[in-house]
């Protein structure tokens, strides 16, 4: 899928944000190695800890559906922030070995990455086979 597409995708699931606490409204969605689309937004918690961000929720949503190997994903804030480190390790339990990140903003600014540079020397289950 194109990244346009991708990030009509997350900008339209940035909108259901719940974020009643940080009031930024966080949209992904990612592609599988099958083609398939997932998105997420994120879902905050008073007690933060208990916070699931927008990335996770869409890759949840794609395991949950044994779709288990990430090629693409398209990260949408206002500010083009870069997925945090808890996204970065999750992403790298499911990441096909070409593993695109996009991360834009709301100018319409694209930083794109391979996950390989984003999260180098990541742990992976490699590391425990």
């Amino acid at each position: 899928m194109e990244s346009k597409q991708l990030r009509t995708l997350a900008l339209e699931a940035s909108k259901n944000a719940y974020s009643p606490y940080s009031k930024a409204h966080v949209g992904c969605a990612l592609e599988t190695s099958d083609g398939s689309i997932y998105t997420g937004c994120n879902i905050e918690n008073a007690s933060y800890g208990g916070t699931i961000c927008a990335e996770r929720v869409a890759i949840l949503k794609a395991v949950s559906d044994k779709k288990m190997k990430l090629t693409k994903i398209y990260v949408y804030t206002k500010e083009g922030w870069p997925p945090c480190g808890m996204c970065r390790q999750v992403m790298s339990e499911f990441a096909a070995d070409n593993l695109e990140v996009i991360i834009g903003n709301e100018a319409g600014v694209e930083n794109k990455i391979k996950f390989s540079d984003l999260m180098p020397l990541s742990f992976t289950p490699d590391h425990l086979v």
